[in-house]
């Protein structure tokens, strides 16, 4: 039986945070390469951030009925996976083929999910602070998604490249 409530929204957000930091975490142990596991070490962080966050929304709600604007607050001013960068020796260091490459194609999906759902929600929402927690939400997971694609793309270019796959 499916649920939306509030309280069950959120719970399953919490499952989904933990599923993605599940991932990094195990790509950032499996890899050998120091940038690659510096990058998903930070994705790893960020979704236990978004774990604590919604765990805090979670229980806030269920108390008061509404949610916790201070932490929504708090939170907004939290950019650090927009500070980690992406060098070119770090794409050298992953194979498009290889388990690196396979699991950011993995983690584009989840994170595509998660955008998905928390739209979808904020678009359901009536009141306006969840409206806001949920855009909140999907435009965090935006900029890991965007993160993501970028590293795809430039491996993608390189596996191209390496083959001899460009038409000129």
């Amino acid at each position: 039986m499916t649920s939306n409530t509030v309280t069950d929204i959120l719970k399953k957000a919490v499952i989904m945070e933990a599923r993605g930091k599940a991932l990094y975490a195990k790509v950032a142990e499996q890899t050998t390469s120091e940038g690659v596991k510096k990058i998903f070490n930070v994705m790893a962080d960020e979704e236990q951030l978004h774990i604590e966050f919604l765990q805090k929304q979670l229980s806030h709600y269920h108390k008061t009925g509404k949610f916790d604007q201070n932490e929504l607050d708090k939170a907004s001013g939290d950019d650090s996976i927009a500070n980690t960068i992406l060098t070119d020796s770090v794409i050298k260091e992953i194979s498009g083929a290889g388990f690196e490459a396979a699991a950011i194609s993995a983690a584009i999906d989840m994170e595509n999910k998660s955008i998905e759902v928390y739209s979808a929600r904020a678009q359901e929402a009536v009141d306006p602070n969840e409206k806001e927690l949920y855009d909140w939400l999907a435009n965090w997971e935006r900029g890991h998604h965007k993160l993501l694609i970028e590293l795809n793309k430039q491996l993608t270019e390189q596996v191209w490249y390496d083959n001899n796959f460009w038409p000129f």
